[in-house]
């Protein structure tokens, strides 16, 4: 890392300014005046979910996208408030002081600034593809967490009942048990009527701004049934619609208590930000920077704890959106910011007149659809070791503290992913014709015969200190299988690393085959691996006429090796090669066996 690369990351001047034109102009403004409408009642709903009033749902959503779009990578991702960040912080913050108060406030913004600076310094020392490490199932596992936290605390405010804050899923539902005869019907129709109307909107299309078109719905029913004289709670007045600048009035000691919920926001936040610019990159073809991406979510979450905006990241139904509407450029996030800000003037001297049932239902869905029960079934059907990395993300969860789950999970990933690099796939291997091209493949799998003297065995993965034991004890099994097959082949088919354990390894199965009255050769494709083993001074001890830079080489080396009286008996003929080596009477010299045809039949050529 040098100093030309920080002014990069840092510069105002970012590529897509280039880009804007009077046309561009024209739909990113399409695409942000219909972002802005979406976010009006999503704001509101994010800032309830995390626990703070309705207005710094709306500041995170005018701040956070407009740094996020100058110094991010993504060219149509809005950031902004999410569902996530916003549970994250909920459960984190209620366990230090009562959600909505201003002490709650202040650690809000404090933790917000100290997140964004645990993100710019990833950004910094490009940590972009350590993030890509990390299970897509942590991140299913605990947004399914997430929503059943988030539905079961607005649970209470759907039901028009006030019970404790705090607490797991269980405990919330347990409260709202307590005190199911305090339901209020009025508060409880609100809730229905505003959850109907945006599934019903939802199903009509995708363009209708549903979570608006509900809100108003919902206030509308408050109005006719006298919702606040029926003793429905109502949002207060919004104090103001412009955010203000602030430094968060917060201890050393506060500071401290917040690292590791700070941790968890950055962690979920860039988690979020990133697989969804990936995603959209992809799908434009359009290049994507992940570190410049974590700069950008960093500088925007630094900036918004300074402007009374709390955490935000990407926002996949935003940028969705943002895509169907036609969005060019970053511009669209910017006016979006803009056209929200005019919306606020508008709506403000309304806000009073919102029944607090009203967001609780727009909340239940928002956390009904962050189950992503297709992805959860595609998991459990097709991976153990996904479905374990899940599982115990979600129990973690639910059974503790929701920013407990991103830990779990992150541990069991890493877990996961050792062991799988601790235990690469050694195989037995024969010829097969696919095609006319005859292919060493799977014996076990093809269920092939294999010459009587020479093993070919092939090596997928890495060979390290971790892995040593597995791949000795998978040597040793094959060689029980055929305790005859004295001449060896190790192709080392994509060897990522090797180090000196792995170097110890060979030596020793080198030294083990002379001894035995074998011989091992070895296959090495890449020069990059043929180097680390001379500086390693593996020739010392290995000839290097035992190694080869193709399968066909070592298996014609290897022949040259084999007893002659004991292929005068055989009628596999496995190899090419063995056509001429003696032949059994009735068997010609050229001729080759029925070998398993896979995928097909049997040509007359090895090619490796």
């Amino acid at each position: 890392m040098n100093g030309s690369w920080l002014v990069e990351k840092f510069a105002l001047s970012r590529s897509w300014h280039s880009m804007v034109t009077l046309e561009t102009l024209r739909e990113d403004a399409l695409a942000g005046l219909t972002n802005a409408a979406i976010v009006l009642p999503q704001g509101v709903a994010f800032a309830v979910i995390a626990g703070l009033p309705p207005e710094y749902g709306l500041f995170t959503a005018m701040i956070t996208p407009v740094i996020a779009a100058i110094w991010g990578s993504s060219m149509v991702m809005v950031s902004g408030p999410t569902t996530a960040i916003s549970a994250v912080m909920f459960a984190s913050l209620s366990q230090l002081a009562p959600p909505g108060t201003p002490l709650y406030v202040q650690f809000a913004l404090a933790l917000t600034i100290v997140a964004g600076l645990f993100q710019l310094l990833a950004g910094i020392f490009r940590l972009g593809g350590l993030i890509s490490f990390i299970s897509h199932s942590v991140m299913v596992g605990f947004t399914a967490a997430a929503a059943l936290l988030i539905g079961a605390s607005q649970i209470g405010g759907a039901l028009g009942i006030t019970v404790e804050g705090g607490g797991g899923v269980i405990e919330r539902i347990m409260q709202v048990a307590d005190h199911w005869r305090l339901v209020n019907p009025v508060a409880m129709s609100i809730a229905l009527a505003t959850l109907v109307t945006i599934i019903v909107c939802q199903r009509l299309s995708k363009r209708i701004p549903s979570y608006l078109v509900a809100l108003f719905v919902g206030s509308a029913i408050g109005e006719a049934l006298a919702a606040e004289e029926a003793g429905v709670a109502m949002f207060e007045k919004l104090p103001s619609i412009v955010p203000a600048v602030s430094v968060p009035a917060v201890s050393l000691s506060d500071i401290s208590a917040l690292m590791p919920a700070a941790l968890s926001v950055a962690f979920v936040g860039l988690l979020e930000a990133i697989s969804i610019g990936r995603s959209f990159a992809m799908r434009r073809q359009e290049r994507y920077d992940s570190n410049q991406e974590i700069v950008g979510q960093g500088m925007s979450n630094v900036v918004a704890g300074f402007f009374q905006a709390y955490a935000g990241s990407g926002s996949f139904t935003r940028s969705a959106l943002n895509v169907e509407s036609g969005a060019r450029t970053p511009m669209a996030a910017i006016l979006a910011a803009i056209f929200l800000f005019i919306l606020l003037f508008l709506v403000a001297p309304l806000v009073d007149r919102i029944p607090k049932p009203a967001v609780a239902g727009i909340v239940v869905y928002v956390a009904w659809r962050l189950i992503s029960f297709v992805e959860i079934r595609h998991v459990l059907r097709s991976s153990r070791s996904e479905t374990l990395i899940l599982t115990l993300t979600f129990l973690a969860g639910v059974s503790t503290e929701l920013e407990n789950a991103i830990f779990v999970g992150v541990i069991t990933s890493l877990a996961v992913f050792l062991h799988r690099s601790a235990r690469p796939h050694l195989a037995e291997i024969s010829p097969i014709v696919y095609h006319g091209r005859r292919l060493l493949r799977g014996v076990d799998y093809h269920a092939l015969e294999q010459c009587p003297q020479i093993s070919v065995l092939r090596l997928e993965g890495p060979l390290f200190f971790g892995s040593v034991e597995h791949v000795e004890s998978e040597l040793r099994r094959f060689e029980s299988r055929a305790p005859n097959r004295s001449l060896k082949i190790l192709a080392l088919k994509g060897l990522g690393k090797i180090d000196l354990s792995g170097v110890d390894l060979l030596v020793s199965e080198y030294l083990r085959s002379r001894k035995a009255g074998g011989d091992l050769h070895v296959v090495i494709a890449y020069k990059e691996t043929v180097l680390a083993l001379k500086r390693m001074n593996v020739f010392t001890v290995i000839d290097k006429s035992r190694v080869h830079p193709s399968k066909a080489e070592a298996i014609g080396a290897v022949m040259e090796q084999v007893d002659p009286d004991i292929c005068a008996g055989c009628r596999i003929r496995a190899f090419v090669e063995c056509a001429a080596k003696p032949a059994p009477s009735g068997i010609s010299r050229d001729s080759t066996p029925p070998v398993v045809d896979a995928l097909g039949t049997h040509g007359m050529s090895f090619r490796d």
